[in-house]
């Protein structure tokens, strides 16, 4: 067995005895009430749909590459889906869309899958920013022209050039890499990042409706500075305890995490802004008790690209 296979299956089993025990605690705490506790369910259904993702993702990384970067673009391809289904746009924009879905989004992907990492950095970000716009200026319709352009592109960002960030890790080179390809262990950075952000939004969500107080937007999210405060802390304690599958040290492993988690606590409200404005309570009901795949991966979808460039910028070479 190689090392990486070995320490896949060590951390796989490492997270399976972290989501038993919060299995076990949460049936404790239903049996301690009387009636049902409306955040007791929701932190449960959360526990529950992280054990589907994790035996799937663990099933990823044990096939390879590939497979990861497929993993991510059916994520990817279901997030744009649920975003654009309540994005504004019209007849004319319905090219720009069949465009988005099955020439660009591929594309990115693909950019991935063989290497092409300078070209997958600027492919949605500049060329697709702008050139798409003037597939809808052809259509010749004008009418709230700008709104649909920026939905159509934000759209593009959030799920599609934001989210592949993730994949993109398994081609950082490793210090050890030396002038090599990497060697395979960066796939092990995606479970870290994964890992912390997630730990950091389910304390997040606990603790901030068991201990906090002031919320950090009032009228947009019961998310409470304590809450931020105790999901930050338990990201970057998890990632001191696994800065083993990193290449960074143990302080800077907990920073990093630490990182990650505030990134993707600021995605989440971001997206919840968003859902506001279209009057959502969810994305989609894909996932049973968690909405859509924007609804579960907003806050990694955000924290990706900061913890991909800052990587590759100190610690890495590219």
């Amino acid at each position: 067995m190689s090392p990486m296979l070995r320490d896949i299956g060590y951390l796989a089993l490492g997270v399976s005895a972290v989501l038993l025990a919060l299995t076990i605690f949460g049936d404790r705490l239903r049996a301690r009430r009387h009636k049902p506790d409306p955040a007791i369910e929701v932190f449960m259904t959360r526990v529950d749909s992280w054990w589907a993702m994790v035996i799937l993702f663990t099933l990823a990384l044990l096939v390879g590459q590939l497979a990861v970067v497929l993993l991510f673009a059916i994520a990817s391809f279901a997030a744009l889906r649920e975003f654009y289904t309540y994005s504004a746009h019209s007849k004319a924009d319905h090219l720009s869309l069949a465009l988005a879905f099955y020439i660009i989004l591929p594309a990115q992907f693909l950019f991935i899958a063989f290497d092409m990492t300078r070209l997958f950095a600027v492919f949605i970000p500049v060329y697709i920013f702008l050139l798409l716009p003037f597939v809808s200026v052809l259509r010749g319709s004008t009418d709230k022209f700008l709104n649909r352009v920026s939905e159509t592109q934000w759209g593009l960002m959030i799920c599609v050039f934001c989210l592949s960030h993730i994949p993109a890790l398994m081609w950082l080179h490793l210090p050890q890499d030396g002038l090599q390809q990497p060697s395979g262990r960066s796939m092990l950075l995606i479970a870290f990042l994964v890992l912390v952000v997630q730990t950091g939004d389910l304390v997040d969500f606990y603790m901030g409706r068991r201990v906090g107080r002031k919320r950090i937007v009032p009228d947009l999210s019961p998310k409470t500075w304590a809450g931020v405060a105790w999901g930050v802390a338990a990201a970057a304690l998890l990632g001191l305890a696994l800065s083993w599958i990193t290449p960074f040290g143990p302080l800077a492993a907990a920073g990093m995490a630490a990182l990650a988690s505030i990134c993707g606590q600021a995605g989440n409200l971001i997206l919840r802004a968003i859902k506001r404005d279209r009057g959502l309570r969810d994305w989609s009901h894909l996932i049973p008790g968690q909405g859509g795949f924007l609804d579960q991966l907003d806050s990694v979808i955000f924290a990706a690209p900061a913890f991909f460039h800052l990587t590759r910028l100190w610690w890495l070479t590219t």
